[in-house]
């Protein structure tokens, strides 16, 4: 099977786990629409409007500079899950910052055709690992923390791509040089 089939494979097999009840907690049916423009990396988009959003509470490892073990899967799946044009809703995390360090938004995306909870989605399906910075866990972290430990234990993602990769949600994930 090639390695976009099975991306594909996997992808829908976790979207028919996630319930689209739970998915579309993130933003209220009349919260502003926004188009995604592109996928910057695995936790980042930049929207049609010219505004870049960091997805709030996850972390993916890196593609620029020092490109880490999965980083370029996890954006291959960002960009499969958000291509251009795709219209999303944002929602902030109460507890966290509205905007980081590098001006972007921090935010839940959540698509509007289904509702899924990309934050969440990434997460569940061991493309991203939670990441409550400063210690400041949101609405989520919970479900957050339970989805990743179930990842790392069945080896899905980058849990199983970098094995040695340590389990911390409190501090960004670092999976080590890509191989």
């Amino acid at each position: 099977m090639s390695v976009w089939a099975g991306l594909g494979a996997a992808l829908v097999a976790g979207l028919l786990l996630l319930s689209p009840a739970g998915a579309a907690a993130t933003a209220s049916p009349g919260a502003q629409v926004f188009r995604i423009a592109r996928v910057v990396d695995g936790d980042t988009v930049d929207l049609t409007n010219g505004a870049k959003v960091r997805l709030v509470q996850i972390d993916t490892p890196e593609v620029y500079f020092s490109a880490e073990c999965y980083g370029r899967r996890a954006s291959a799946i960002a960009k499969w899950l958000l291509p251009p044009g795709t219209l999303v809703r944002l929602a902030a995390e109460p507890a966290t910052d509205r905007i980081d360090r590098y001006g972007r938004l921090l935010r839940y995306v959540t698509r509007v055709r289904d509702g899924l909870n990309v934050n969440v989605y990434l997460v569940r399906i061991g493309a991203a690992a939670p990441y409550f910075y400063r210690g400041r866990e949101g609405r989520y972290a919970s479900l957050l923390d339970r989805l990743a430990r179930r990842a790392r234990a069945r080896g899905l993602g980058l849990w199983g791509a970098c094995p040695h990769t340590p389990y911390g949600p409190d501090r960004s994930v670092a999976t080590g040089a890509a191989h």
